[in-house]
């Protein structure tokens, strides 16, 4: 990767923020004009298949995103760092603990994929598979994992950004890889603060999956649950997220 990543604030605290499977590096511009870029640097990275980097090859896996942080820290001249991963991007995010504990001071997870990877029934495995090569699926999972209760503009938004920001085959490999990338062992029990910010109306990753899954994992895991968000507090309470995330990292001190 390169050191011409997406970048907002010169603080001392550097944040690399992890994007979802429907997502970019520019999906995360709901919430850029409200972050406190004099105490933190954020950093906005795509994976290979998305975004600036949709031609660039690779095998799209858990590992290889992870990698790909930690050359971009490398580049960037990052000794240490936190790590916020919203959905696909919290188990990236997981990945980067496990291969460089030392240098991960912290951990966001929103609705964040576990690091067991994610079970699905046969219906619904149907459902996300075909959103590789069809939109009306990727409509119906971003309206379902909202609680259905969101506007088509807003749907169709999110999808036409999908579709015009990913590789097609990157995102049906990466839907293999967070859900079926099993290394919760080697994360189990870390020390690592982490924060779950959990979308009450996500039927998916909501609530009661966090605090089965991270809750139980990270000793040292608060989790806060978002009344008016489903699986997308970026697009939904940007406001409040964000301060909910600053709150968190300023405590760090």
């Amino acid at each position: 990767m390169d050191n011409d990543v997406y970048r907002v604030g010169q603080g001392d605290h550097a944040v690399i923020a992890l994007h979802g499977w429907f997502g970019s590096a520019r999906a995360w511009q709901p919430i850029t004009p409200y972050l406190d870029g004099a105490v933190f640097s954020y950093f906005f990275p795509d994976y290979r298949g998305y975004g600036a980097r949709k031609d660039v090859p690779g095998e799209h896996s858990i590992a290889e995103a992870a990698a790909d942080v930690l050359a971009l820290a490398d580049d960037l001249g990052l000794e240490t760092f936190s790590l916020v991963g919203h959905s696909m991007g919290g188990s990236v995010m997981q990945r980067v603990l496990a291969d460089a504990p030392a240098r991960v001071r912290a951990l966001v997870g929103i609705s964040p994929v576990p690091a067991s990877g994610v079970p699905f029934d046969e219906q619904t495995w149907e459902l996300f598979a075909g959103a590789e090569r069809e939109a009306g699926n990727r409509r119906a999972i971003i309206d379902f994992t909202t609680g259905n209760r969101l506007s088509g503009t807003w749907l169709d938004a999110m999808v036409r950004h999908s579709v015009e920001t990913s590789d097609p085959a990157a995102f049906g490999a990466y839907l293999r890889a967070w859900a079926r990338t099993d290394f919760q062992s080697e994360v189990d029990g870390h020390p690592v603060p982490v924060l779950v910010v959990a979308g009450a109306h996500d039927p998916a990753l909501g609530p009661d999956t966090v605090r089965a899954t991270f809750g139980k994992s990270y000793p040292n895991c608060e989790v806060v649950v978002f009344e008016q968000a489903g699986h997308y507090a970026v697009d939904e309470t940007p406001i409040a997220l964000v301060s909910t995330v600053e709150g968190f990292l300023s405590a760090l001190g």
